[in-house]
């Protein structure tokens, strides 16, 4: 069973209007405390998927009353005289119910707002697992050891940023677009600093297949790149550990990256070009699997100009994004017709 604590603090005056209110939407309990003198608290049990209706209408509602708050707190357990007599009939006619909507299954909005906005931030363990990763990834290329490849993109954390670019450009949330933009770049130039660093002081590793595979690009990376993106909005959307996918995803992202700083520090500009092809192609194929699978998943904002802004923005993230990975796509062709 996948339920949800709300609690609303809510001002007496209020308090009638907006109970009344709550009471409408689906719902497992309903409680009503006094918080203190001047504010009625209620807790209110609903299904998971109920969660983000009821969220959508105390979102309005906080745009206009002082003084309302409300919190949203995960339930592990939840036991009752209904839930433990329930008929053997009705477990399995709610299991196909959630096999059913399991298909698009996801968190509410306002959580993975939270988790993207958490995501696009730039912190001293982020910037320290990059130049950690960044380390490792670019020795084991040297060393030609896959292992340790293996190794960096398990600590590399860059799938938050890339994921949360996707999701606030299915918003229309230009504030949070550029903030995850700003992370991911940030942790890009992190990446290249320190293999440009290692490319210019040793040719070691410079011949191996660790790093001459990610000089070349083909038309194959991007099925790639957007298997990974997929992956990453998926586990997004459903709040899961992003630890192995987040290795995927860094797949496609640190060793290219990596590459293409050794390529620059090596003055090895040929197989840079290689390098930055593969880079660009494996971050735009994220980027638009993630925003195709948060449109398919109906994520939408509530507020009037929040929606305009999203309806804009939703479809030219999309064009714009498959523009750029078809232009790419004609210069990989041509190049291997050069070739």
């Amino acid at each position: 069973m996948n339920v949800q604590l709300i609690e609303v603090y809510i001002p007496d005056k209020h308090f009638e209007s907006i109970n009344d209110k709550l009471q409408q939407y689906d719902h497992r309990s309903y409680w009503i405390s006094s918080e203190s003198e001047e504010r009625m608290l209620v807790r209110m049990l609903a299904d998971t998927s109920d969660v983000e209706e009821i969220l959508n209408y105390l979102e309005e509602v906080s745009n206009v009353v002082e003084g309302f708050e409300t919190m949203l707190i995960p339930v592990q357990t939840y036991l009752s005289k209904e839930t433990i007599n329930e008929s053997v009939e009705e477990k399995e006619r709610g299991q196909e119910q959630e096999e059913e909507k399991a298909k698009l299954l996801r968190a509410s909005r306002h959580e993975l707002m939270n988790a993207a906005e958490k995501n696009s931030r730039i912190s001293w363990n982020y910037s320290l697992l990059i130049v950690l990763s960044a380390i490792v990834a670019t020795v084991g290329i040297i060393k030609n050891s896959e292992a340790v490849v293996i190794g960096a993109m398990v600590i590399a954390p860059m799938i938050g940023p890339v994921i949360s670019i996707a999701f606030s450009a299915i918003l229309g949330d230009y504030k949070l677009l550029g903030k995850s933009a700003l992370s991911s770049l940030y942790s890009v130039l992190i990446v290249l600093a320190i293999s440009i660093l290692f490319g210019y002081v040793t040719d070691a590793g410079m011949e191996n297949s660790q790093y001459l595979d990610r000089t070349k690009v083909t038309l194959i990376d991007i099925p790639l790149g957007v298997a990974s993106g997929a992956a990453g909005a998926l586990a997004f959307l459903n709040r899961l550990s992003g630890n192995l996918v987040g290795v995927m995803v860094a797949v496609a992202l640190l060793p290219p990256s990596v590459a293409l700083g050794m390529s620059i520090g090596d003055g090895a500009f040929v197989s840079a070009y290689g390098a930055f092809l593969l880079v660009t192609v494996n971050i735009m194929s994220i980027i638009l699997a993630a925003v195709m699978i948060f449109s398919i998943s109906g994520i939408r904002p509530v507020r009037w100009q929040e929606v305009q802004r999203a309806n804009v923005s939703r479809p030219l993230s999309i064009i714009f994004v498959s523009i750029i990975i078809l232009i790419l796509a004609i210069v990989i062709l041509e190049g291997q017709e050069i070739i």
